[in-house]
């Protein structure tokens, strides 16, 4: 990797880390975003990648105070729930047909777009706080999509930010969250042996421009209602499902594409 693309993957970092710890989500969806755009990495590699600097961002979150204001008995719901269907998905992923997984990330990317414009137009709160069975469905559904397609974020930014809950106690549970699956869907890529080669040198810049920019966040955030923070959310929860469904769907029109051009006439 050349010095320009070193330092591009560095700023991406660095904005990624910016808008999670903002918001308690996101990092995955601008670096993947971002690199995916513009082609600097292999996707296998920039995604383990993401997901160690995602673990450098929520540790230097929790550790600056955010332990303080996590929502300790929903976050054992979701981690109950979310971590041994994680392995179910990653599982799943290993069996499941390149063109299936395809239809199941369409699926999904549509639920999730049509949850987020639901969001978008009633931004209030629920009235009380849900039942704890659903903090454990919700934690089932982020397991399974963590394991298939490494996107476990948009079921539980759904739930949580339709709780009365303050927004700081929604993202440092989130950020929580998010680490320990991380962590988990890491050591099971490692024991399959598909880690894939990265660039050291990458991770190297990339480390403490995320410490930075995170420490940025949390010192100087900018001055937002909460009710334009939710909205925020909402949109990347829309650009989340919209990056899970549409390269899938274009992967499945090619395929037919391709398989009707072989059709003999």
């Amino acid at each position: 990797m050349g010095i320009i693309p070193l330092f591009a993957f560095a700023g991406f970092a660095a904005i990624a880390a910016y808008v999670q710890t903002l918001t308690g989500f996101a990092f995955g969806l601008v670096m993947m975003g971002a690199i995916a755009l513009v082609g600097l990495l292999p996707l296998p590699d920039a995604a383990a990648m993401v997901g160690m600097l995602t673990l450098v961002n929520a540790t230097q979150m929790l550790i600056q105070g955010g332990w303080r204001e996590v929502a300790h008995r929903e976050l054992r719901l979701i981690l109950f729930a979310s971590l041994p269907s994680l392995l179910l998905g990653y599982a799943l992923l290993e069996w499941l047909a390149d063109t299936r997984a395809d239809l199941l990330k369409v699926g999904l990317g549509l639920v999730i777009m049509m949850s987020s414009l639901q969001l978008a137009i009633r931004p209030a709160c629920l009235a009380k706080r849900s039942s704890d069975a659903s903090f454990v469905g919700f934690g089932v559904i982020s397991g399974l999509m963590s394991g298939l397609f490494a996107t476990g974020g948009p079921p539980l930014v759904y739930h949580l930010f339709r709780q009365p809950m303050p927004h700081e106690r929604v993202r440092e549970t989130l950020v929580t969250a998010f680490g320990a699956a991380q962590v988990v869907r890491l050591i099971l890529v490692a024991a399959s042996g598909n880690l894939p080669t990265m660039s050291p040198v990458a991770l190297v810049l990339a480390i403490p421009a995320v410490m930075l920019m995170t420490y940025a966040a949390r010192r100087w955030p900018p001055s937002l209602s909460q009710g334009t923070m939710r909205r925020i959310v909402f949109v990347l929860l829309f650009l989340s499902g919209l990056s899970l469904a549409l390269p899938a769907a274009m992967h499945l029109a090619v395929g037919t594409l391709v398989a009707s051009h072989h059709l003999p006439s």
